[in-house]
């Protein structure tokens, strides 16, 4: 069996990026708060090393709430019934979202709270 040219490879998976970005509330959120970190990372000027935990940052939470919508695609596409293991799959992987967002929020406001004491000349 012919494989695709891994160009059209990184077709679907930008295909799969931005049906996720329009369809799925959750992933507006994540975005629009990556640029709401953008904005202020350029207003407070980070350093390089913020700047790339923040961008691994992005990277995990985004990822994560990628997969989660897969797998729950998945679940839903093999039943509709309500199943104990169809619901633990989905609630461990919207989990792992939470998980990686929570410590993502909380890195955030280590590197941001201190920003403007610090632009003022109080820290």
């Amino acid at each position: 069996m012919k494989k695709e040219p891994l160009i059209r490879s990184f077709g679907y998976a930008f295909e799969g990026i931005i049906n996720t970005v329009n369809a799925e509330r959750n992933m507006k959120i994540h975005c629009g708060f990556m640029l709401a970190v953008v904005v202020c990372g350029f207003i407070f000027r980070l350093t390089y090393t913020e700047w790339l935990i923040c961008l691994a940052l992005f990277g995990l939470v985004t990822s994560l709430e990628l997969v989660n919508t897969a797998v729950e695609a998945v679940v839903d596409l093999v039943t509709e019934e309500r199943k104990p293991l169809a619901k633990k799959a989905k609630d461990a992987a919207a989990g792992a979202v939470l998980v990686s967002a929570i410590f993502a929020a909380i890195i955030g406001l280590i590197i941001f709270v201190p920003k403007p004491f610090i632009m003022l000349g109080l820290i």
